[in-house]
């Protein structure tokens, strides 16, 4: 062979090594994210989701890859949204923003392995065999909110021991918020509250539902955990302040928007920790071997400007337990 022709040969090959060992490298693994609201209204929650996957050595676009699905609002595109994901053969899904999520991730797959965060109790609504052993492809991160609710009632009480209606506003489209308000409901009557369940249909008519509250002022008013009231929850803190109603939620981020006080637990740690979860399954573990974890810290957020346009004095013990305070 001639030295030109050698010369020639040995340019052609080193054209075609780079594309042979492009065409080599493994397909990154495909995470599908499920939720029934907005990227706009997760967005810190997107990044948690992420930061723990971070923690287990999976990086977005390096070494692994998310196709997100958002429902918008309309919880009942989220199963054609979870068979797309099955289609496209995702190694996990992480069905989150409760329930709806979750169930329609489970109809759509018995195989692919599934991580949801909720609110509810996994095991009342069939998701789970047990908490310690979920027994299928499915696990996740619950917060119990039906346990901690009665705290939440007693909170109000303390605030406002003299009162008696108390407001429960639900999502009647959504299991989990009946649930929680079911269990609101049996908690303040144990205190000798009358109650009011305010009820939000699919059409999101918040002024409808508030219409009984304002033919009856409420005394106190519960916000049940839902994400299509954490979706509107700006709105949802203005109509409360129209009818100077003190209220209590389950995030801090109602009170940072001008609620009167919150306890609840983190949601964007719940997120991070559906992502550990995510980077474990990929590195093998399976679903029904993690048990389902529960959130262990609770936070008291109190808006002391809230509270002095309601005319509401603040007892210092509550003051006291609160781990963040607004002035």
């Amino acid at each position: 062979m001639q030295r030109r022709e050698f010369i020639s040969l040995l340019g052609g090959a080193a054209a075609v090594w780079p594309l042979t060992v492009f065409a080599q490298q493994p397909a990154l693994p495909v995470i599908g994210f499920l939720n029934g609201a907005s990227p706009k209204e997760l967005e810190s929650r997107v990044v948690a989701f992420r930061d723990g996957l971070a923690e287990k050595g999976y990086v977005e676009g390096r070494s692994v890859a998310i196709e997100y699905r958002w429902g918008l609002g309309q919880y009942e595109r989220l199963p054609e949204m979870a068979v797309d994901l099955v289609r496209r053969r995702v190694a996990v899904i992480a069905a989150t923003g409760g329930v709806p999520s979750a169930r329609a991730a489970r109809a759509a797959t018995s195989e692919i392995p599934i991580i949801f965060t909720m609110g509810a109790d996994p095991v009342a609504f069939g998701l789970v065999a047990s908490l310690n052993s979920p027994g299928n492809n499915l696990t996740g991160i619950t917060l119990l909110s039906g346990e901690i609710v009665s705290k939440r009632i007693a909170l109000l009480h303390d605030l406002l021991p003299g009162a008696k209606l108390l407001g429960v506003l639900v999502n009647s489209t959504t299991p989990a918020s009946e649930a929680e308000g079911a269990a609101a409901e049996s908690a303040a009557r144990t205190l000798g509250w009358e109650v009011k369940v305010l009820r939000v249909g699919e059409r999101w008519d918040f002024d409808a539902a508030f219409q009984p509250a304002v033919q009856e002022p409420l005394e106190a008013l519960l916000v049940t955990t839902d994400p299509i009231f954490e979706s509107q929850r700006e709105r949802i803190v203005a109509l409360a302040a129209r009818l100077a109603v003190p209220t209590i939620y389950a995030l801090r981020e109602y009170t940072v928007a001008g609620g009167l006080m919150s306890y609840g637990a983190s949601i964007n740690e719940m997120y991070r920790q559906a992502g550990v979860y995510a980077g474990r399954i990929l590195k093998g573990e399976k679903a029904a071997d993690l048990p389902v974890m529960q959130a262990s810290k609770f936070e008291l957020f109190i808006n002391l400007k809230t509270a002095r346009t309601l005319g509401i004095r603040v007892p210092s013990p509550l003051l006291a337990l609160a781990d963040g305070v607004i002035e």
